[in-house]
């Protein structure tokens, strides 16, 4: 699995145990793998698809990415493979300069899944660097008087390599005076020292020349030189001796730039040359030598630049004092970086949703978040919330790791956006926090169905509309957006008197007008009542419906009817109108009732009130007319000079507007009995030209034919049940010759046998133009004894002849009416005394 160790040669157990270790880590959501340093941009770290089981078709969907701690990113996932490669040129030196485990952390986050795996890189190190002395040549001064033996430290060479690679040796050579010694330091470390190997004479030679060779452990070995000068002084009797052999200083981070941080005191027995003490660098690394300034006369240490806590608490220093003679001592110097909380927490985004469905689970998470504080302890303690109110909460996870998740469904219709604000409060003093705002945006469900703006909806439609008319307008909205908003209407389909309702009325699908498809009648129509459904446009689609009533309105565009009296039939030489004739007595008294003009409206409401007023009369003042009943009156006592024949137009009219009316015509005759009407009626007929001459008689004749006729059999019909029951009472009463309980004068004799009567009444209706006769039987008026008035020996003459029998032929007779009496059968008087004859004025 661990190419890189392959690549560079490893042992198979080396390859092994980092397969394992990736396998490993891989099972707890962590990977480690390692790779060389200085490797080309691209050069393969791990195979990140296989250890984690991903999909590689899927990478893409799911938004696989990686994210490497700090500001560089190091490494990249191959979107084709799945490998992890490096994304920089990475120099282990730079990175890890005083660390032997050099380790960097990435992680792998798959957004689809919000899962966060992490991965350790270790950079191995390569034998890239030579060893180096910070100082290219050094001068050393020893007194002539040094005995053999002695030891001189000598600077230490510099690899940045670790391992291995770092300085393994050291080598002396140019003077057999001098020989090479290596002490371990307190660190591991080999530190070389020069040994006095025989006995210095100044006389003999002031300086030697010495060449000092250090080498790594690589492969191959890199080395590097120094070359020492050693000067040799006149006798000194005493070294400069630091007041203790190592100082450790605790400063803060911020302290100032030039604040003096400790100072180094080292003193000399000796006077003059011999005791003046300078102070020098003997070992320090290349970072705290651009930190740190250490002034050579004063032993001061002062700062040159910030300190910072999270790139380096601790420094090491060793500090030379040395007089003019040579002799030297050793100080070790430690300066520890306190931590100061002057970081805020940083919040980072690692993955998170723009956009959520409005129907997502509760406990979708919405984004991963890493939380980290560069300061330590309490100062790096952080604390993280988000703001109450809203549906989601933060849920630690692995690490410093939080996810936001929702705590329950979400409702776009209520809150269509959130902008989410995590808050993260370190524990220092004062605290510091930092915050990061997650934009979501609630994606629509079509969750809801059209609501309608009103309840019910109703409308009123004045008749004879035109085609095409809006009616009403119906609205719908809908909560949900985009699509699941968009409503259009359709009609239930229904039936008006038989025909599809989609014939009456439409509904427009987007705008929701309901047009009128044809005009409407209110004496058809007079109520339309149907349902309209609004459906969005979702999947599947949510639909309400509204009852819609639409009532017609009337309009005046009927003309009253007059029902009586009837029409009369037209003639070519006037209009339609109406004509009838009452009879009335001059015996009336003011207020009788002579007629009744009865009339209907088509319409309804205001448009159907009538009223009835006289608008012509051949005696203004005799009659008046009921303006609500039609009931036409006498207004006063028929005088001996108001004609027999009254001519009146009664006017009907409606309260429309505009009004509209119509006409009747009644012809009141004057006169005490039916022979005066009759004769009055004659009379008229023979002044009205162009009427058939015995047109009314032979109608009339038939009349009282056919009342005579059925007068008769109903006598015979009478005689026969009486006949009969009185042959059951002789058959049951024998021996017995009369009737009991019946008196004699209520039976008459015909031909020999006694037969009880009754008094009997009866209407009849003739009329010229149905060519109809009704007769009708009341019996009501039918009593237990005979008419107190005998019967006449002659029959009276008919009405329209004269006396001697002689019968007058009225053609031009008018129609006559039945006046809806009741009145007792005389012999003499075949017809009813109420009987009323219509015909049409001329």
């Amino acid at each position: 699995m661990c190419a890189a160790g392959r690549r560079w040669g490893r042992r198979e157990r080396a390859v092994l145990w980092c397969v394992l270790g990736a396998a490993w880590g891989a099972a707890w959501g962590q990977l480690r793998y390692s790779v060389a340093e200085e490797m080309p941009k691209g050069s393969f770290v791990g195979d990140v698809a296989k250890d984690l089981r991903l999909d590689l078709p899927a990478l893409r969907d799911r938004g696989v990415r990686v994210v490497s701690e700090g500001r560089t990113q190091y490494f990249a996932l191959h979107e084709k493979t799945g490998h992890l490669v490096t994304a920089e040129r990475i120099d282990r030196e730079r990175l890890c300069e005083s660390v032997q485990q050099c380790v960097l952390r990435c992680e792998l986050i798959v957004e689809g899944e919000m899962q966060v795996y992490e991965i350790e890189v270790a950079i191995r190190d390569i034998n890239d660097n030579a060893p180096s002395f910070r100082e290219a040549e050094k001068e050393l001064r020893v007194s002539e008087t040094t005995a053999p033996g002695s030891r001189f430290p000598l600077p230490e060479a510099h690899d940045p390599d670790s391992g291995p690679n770092s300085v393994q040796s050291y080598e002396l050579s140019g003077d057999e005076h001098f020989s090479l010694a290596v002490r371990a330091g307190p660190g591991g470390d080999e530190r070389p020292e020069l040994v006095l190997a025989k006995a210095l004479d100044r006389e003999a030679a002031a300086f030697h020349e010495l060449v000092l060779r250090a080498s790594d452990g690589g492969e191959p070995a890199r080395t590097g030189t120094g070359r020492l000068r050693v000067a040799v002084l006149d006798a000194n009797d005493n070294a400069p001796v630091f007041s203790q052999a190592e100082y450790t200083v605790r400063v803060p981070e911020d302290v100032p730039v030039g604040s003096t941080l400790v100072t180094l005191t080292a003193t000399d027995a000796d006077e003059g040359l011999n005791g003046d003490v300078k102070y020098s660098l003997k070992k320090i690394t290349e970072k705290a030598s651009q930190i740190f300034r250490l002034d050579a006369e004063t032993g001061a240490i002062t700062l040159m630049q910030n300190l910072d806590f999270e790139e380096g608490d601790s420094y090491e220093l060793e500090v030379q004092a040395h007089d003019g003679g040579g002799l030297f001592d050793t100080a070790k110097v430690v300066i520890t970086v306190t931590d100061v909380n002057d970081n805020a927490p940083e919040i980072s985004v690692r993955s998170a949703l723009s956009t959520i469905s409005e129907d997502a689970p509760s406990g979708t998470v919405v984004a991963l978040l890493h939380v980290q504080d560069r300061d330590s302890g309490a100062n790096g303690e952080v604390r993280c919330s988000m703001d109450g109110g809203l549906p989601f909460r933060l849920r630690s996870s692995r690490g410093s790791y939080y996810s936001v998740v929702t705590v329950r469904e979400l409702d776009r219709e209520e809150v269509s956006e959130y902008n989410v604000t995590v808050r993260a409060v370190d524990g220092g003093s004062p605290a510091l926090w930092s915050s990061a705002v997650l934009a979501l945006r609630v994606l629509d469900v079509n969750d809801n169905a059209p609501v309608f703006a009103e309840a019910s909806y109703s409308a009123r439609l004045a008749e004879n509309n035109a085609a095409g008319a809006l009616v009403l307008t119906v609205r719908a909205w809908d909560a949900d957006w985009g699509q699941n908003a968009r409503v259009r209407y359709r009609l239930w389909e229904g039936r008006v008197r038989g025909a599809l309702l989609s014939s009456y009325v439409s509904v427009q699908a987007e705008t929701g007008a309901l047009y009128a498809l044809r005009s409407f009648d209110y004496e058809e129509v007079r109520e339309v009542g149907l349902w309209v459904r609004a459906e969005d446009g979702g999947a599947p689609a949510l639909s309400s419906n509204v009852s819609v009533r639409l009532v017609i309105v009337d309009e005046n565009d009927n003309a009253p009817q007059v029902l009586y009296p009837p029409a009369a039939a037209s003639s070519s030489s006037s209009g339609a109108g109406w004509a009838g004739v009452e009879l009335a007595p001059r015996s009336a008294e003011a207020g009788a009732l002579v007629a009744k003009v009865v009339a209907v409206d088509a319409d309804a409401g205001q448009n159907a009130w009538l009223s009835y007023e006289l608008a012509k009369a051949t005696e203004p003042g005799l009659f008046r007319v009921g303006l609500h009943s039609g009931e036409v009156r006498t207004a006063r006592s028929p005088l001996a000079r108001d004609a027999a024949r009254q001519s009146l137009v009664v006017v009907v009219k409606d309260h429309g507007r505009p009004a509209l009316s119509a006409t009747a015509t009644l012809t009141v005759v004057l006169g005490e009995s039916v022979a005066e009407l009759l004769s009055e009626l004659g009379s008229a007929a023979a002044a009205a030209p162009g009427e058939p001459a015995g047109r009314l008689t032979r109608w009339l004749v038939v009349a009282v034919a056919a009342v005579s006729c059925l007068f008769v059999a109903f006598l015979l019909l009478l005689l026969a049940l009486r006949l009969r029951r009185w042959r059951r009472s002789q058959l049951l009463a024998a021996g017995s010759g009369a009737l009991r309980g019946v008196p004699a004068s209520h039976f008459v004799g015909i031909d020999g046998v006694r037969a009880f009567l009754h008094s009997y009444s009866h209407e009849v209706s003739l009329t010229a133009d149905s060519r109809k006769s009704q007769l009708r039987l009341s019996a009501a008026s039918c009593c237990d004894t005979l008419p107190a008035r005998p019967l006449p020996d002659e029959p009276a003459p008919l009405l329209g002849e004269d006396p001697a029998g002689a019968r007058r032929a009225d053609p031009d007779a008018a129609p006559v009416s039945s006046s809806h009496r009741t009145c007792s059968s005389s012999a003499s008087v075949p017809f009813p005394p109420g009987l009323c004859v219509l015909r049409r004025e001329v």
